[in-house]
């Protein structure tokens, strides 16, 4: 049985404000920002390369579910000195990268406090 994680809804205070940092400051496709009615909007968007992206808008997460709940989602890279920077070029406030002997990591938040990590596995030839 195959389980493929696609989707990983996130709660965030201001759509517009998280829309431009997930797509202008991180670098993720704008997939679809959608209004069906009812007050609600769905937002998707995915980091480039990744068959995994994040949702959030208004009315489509449990009313109970904190904003800035969700902790620790990884984006895998091949070069994360590279990544690093660029999210720093892009104004994204990214810690250094921490040297764990075979997994390189740097950590950054969302407006909201949605936090992720960059991760760097190190490969053998």
């Amino acid at each position: 049985m195959d389980m493929k994680l696609e989707v990983v809804p996130l709660v965030v205070s201001d759509v517009d404000q998280s829309i431009a940092f997930y797509s202008d400051q991180v670098g993720f496709h704008l997939d679809h920002d959608v209004q069906p009615g009812n007050g609600m909007r769905v937002v998707q968007l995915t980091p480039p390369g990744s068959a995994c992206s994040i949702v959030f808008g208004i009315g489509i997460t449990d009313p109970e579910s904190k904003v800035g709940a969700v902790k620790g989602l990884h984006l895998v890279v091949e070069n994360i000195d590279d990544a690093r920077q660029e999210l720093v070029t892009r104004g994204v406030q990214v810690s250094h990268v921490n040297d764990m002997g075979g997994v390189k990591y740097a950590y950054f938040a969302d407006p909201d406090g949605n936090s992720w990590a960059l991760q760097e596995l190190l490969r053998s030839a």
